[in-house]
């Protein structure tokens, strides 16, 4: 019975976590781009800071009706938000949070290939877009959904890559014991393959400047184009969840995880600030850099990516021999 109880409470815990930082990840979007391109609506909504907007956008979702097209695949187009959503829920069990004041690592579950289990449930998440792009029906959206499998093929290699060369540094595919394992020489020694996972992961979650699939300009919103209401409220749910487990994994694999003073009791507070730098720097690269095309997207990943994610490998396979 203890087992069952320990398991549901990670499970809840888990939940919590999912339910609440996607939503203060969206939030903080709202008001750095606010801040950064002199937007005066985010900042109204509710009075103070417009603490409300986040709110407002969730009335406002609701509010709106969710409709399929005639010529979509009625299947494919409705179960799409949830194979887009569900999938960072399920990498979330295995990322690590730290110590909590000396109680053990806060973990859903600690498995021993947590990199390839997490890595593979991102790709999941990508696939439930290619599934809204392919089933609406819609040919701006299957264009969309065409250029999402492109990026998808490109990056996955170089985002694999540079997490296999963290992995051989640790000596473990485990999460918890890479993050047990972490030098600070890493910083250095593992740079590159920081700068390839986190580009490659901006990538695999369309964010700009790789947001071709939803260039609004040509696409009206690519695989999206046809969802409203709530449907299309659990993509930007995703989305934000997407950017939540890729600075989770981020801080694991390359910053350390919960290292930093007094670990042993507040590690998952260091955890919680490493993530929302690194998602803070995601919001900033959409501010920041104008959308690549199409041809730039793919041309960078194979060109630059791959060929560095393959020298990091070979620096790290020198580094653990020597």
């Amino acid at each position: 019975m203890p087992d069952v109880v320990d398991v549901v409470l990670r499970c809840v815990l888990v939940l919590a976590v999912f339910m609440v930082l996607p939503l203060v990840i969206g939030q903080m979007e709202h008001k750095a781009m606010a801040h950064m391109q002199s937007r005066v609506g985010p900042m109204a909504a509710g009075g103070f800071h417009g603490w409300a907007q986040l709110l407002a956008d969730g009335v406002k979702f609701v509010q709106k009706e969710s409709i399929t097209p005639v010529a979509a695949d009625r299947r494919v187009f409705e179960l799409a938000p949830a194979v887009a959503l569900a999938p960072y829920l399920v990498a979330l069990l295995a990322i690590p949070l730290g110590p909590f004041f000396g109680q053990g690592n806060l973990i859903g579950q600690d498995l021993d290939l947590g990199l390839f289990f997490v890595l593979a449930a991102m790709s999941v998440g990508v696939l439930g877009t290619l599934m809204g792009g392919l089933g609406s029906g819609n040919k701006y959206s299957y264009i969309g959904g065409m250029r999402v499998a492109a990026q998808l093929m490109s990056y996955e290699l170089p985002m694999v890559l540079a997490a296999a060369s963290v992995a051989m540094a640790a000596g473990t595919l485990s999460l918890v014991g890479i993050a047990q394992q972490w030098e600070p020489w890493w910083l250095i020694t593992q740079l590159p393959g920081l700068i390839v996972f986190f580009v490659a992961g901006l990538a695999e979650l369309q964010r700009p400047p790789f947001d071709a699939p939803l260039a609004d300009a040509e696409l009206v919103m690519g695989p999206l184009t046809e969802y409203g209401g709530m449907r299309f409220a659990m993509f930007l749910l995703a989305e934000y969840a997407g950017i939540l487990v890729l600075s989770a994994l981020t801080t694991v694999l390359f910053l350390g995880g919960w290292a930093g003073p007094f670990s042993d009791h507040i590690g998952w507070l260091w955890t919680l600030v490493k993530v929302m730098a690194v998602a803070f720097l995601v919001i900033w690269a959409r501010v920041a850099y104008p959308r690549l095309r199409e041809d730039q997207v793919n041309s960078l990943a194979w060109k630059v990516l791959v060929p560095v994610a393959l020298a990091q490998i070979t620096l790290t396979t020198v580094l653990v021999v020597a």
